[in-house]
């Protein structure tokens, strides 16, 4: 006796023609609530367009007015001529290095850190975390002439180490890394211990695993904060085989003044990487800025 599938009867809700109709007034608030992002959004894009086309035009035709939005000759030569005019390949090496290292050290102190304020009980854990963490409120300014003279006492100053050792821990990553930590269960940890895992195999073989999304963001945020940094470089890096891409095309900028096409095509080239990392991980990164913020 042959069985036979019976396809499954559609309840009346999933018969399109059976749902409710939308109110007209929700759906003109929809409307509205997308055409508000739309403008946003080409509000924050706008700047970044004309800077793309910018560098894609004559000299002469970058300052215009009215606006000429497209060039009239397309110079794509411009984007070879910005490594032959300029330290270009040194400068993006010298950044890339630095927001790698950075990156790295950030993260590692920073979820260690984290994981020891959040799930390793001792005397004077709270109080300690809210001084580490009341330094986010101190400006860099009020100490970057100290941290200057220590680190030229040291003979660190003009090296590739000064700017890796200043950034390596950071408070903002502690804290961001230990608001997700105490969002998993205690129970994992104590049956960890229960089964002879140290302390750093817990970090290692069960925390690390379940914060993917936060250390992402942590990552990203940090990366491009390095990549940007302009006073560090310029306080401590002196030789020009050790610039930034930032300090590099200050430079750049005070010796071609006039020449606003290349100067354009020179901060496209400084946008595209930060541009690259963060579209590969902003799934990501948006998860683990949500995550970080939950309690519970």
């Amino acid at each position: 006796m042959s069985s036979q599938v019976v396809a499954p009867v559609p309840t009346a809700a999933e018969i399109p023609w059976n749902k409710k109709k939308m109110p007209p007034l929700k759906i003109a608030g929809i409307v509205l609530g997308y055409v508000l992002m739309i403008g946003v959004a080409a509000f924050v894009l706008l700047p970044f367009v004309w800077m793309v086309l910018a560098s894609l035009k004559p000299n002469n035709e970058v300052f215009l007015v009215p606006v000429k939005w497209f060039p009239s000759v397309w110079h794509w030569d411009n984007c070879i001529k910005i490594w032959t005019d300029s330290n270009m390949l040194t400068w993006l090496g010298n950044t890339v290095f630095f927001a790698i290292c950075v990156t790295f050290l950030q993260v590692f102190t920073g979820s260690f850190a984290a994981y020891g304020f959040s799930k390793i009980r001792f005397r004077g854990r709270n109080v300690l975390f809210l001084i580490y963490i009341a330094t986010m409120a101190v400006p860099w300014q009020a100490y970057m002439i100290p941290q200057y003279k220590m680190l030229s006492a040291v003979h660190l100053t003009d090296t590739r180490w000064s700017i890796i050792l200043l950034q390596a821990f950071g408070a903002f990553g502690v804290f961001m890394m230990k608001q997700f930590y105490d969002t998993i269960p205690e129970e994992l940890s104590e049956a960890a211990r229960l089964d002879g895992l140290s302390e750093f195999g817990i970090y290692l073989r069960i925390m690390l695993p379940l914060s993917g999304p936060s250390i992402a963001a942590l990552g990203i945020i940090t990366f491009t904060n390095t990549w940007n940094d302009f006073m560090g470089p310029l306080m401590y890096l002196r030789s020009p085989e050790l610039w930034t891409i930032q300090l590099g095309l200050k430079t750049f900028i005070s010796q071609n003044s006039a020449n606003y096409a290349m100067i354009m095509t020179g901060s496209v080239m400084s946008v595209i990487p930060i541009l690259i990392v963060f579209l590969i991980g902003q799934k990501q990164f948006i998860e683990g800025i949500a995550t970080s913020g939950m309690k519970g």
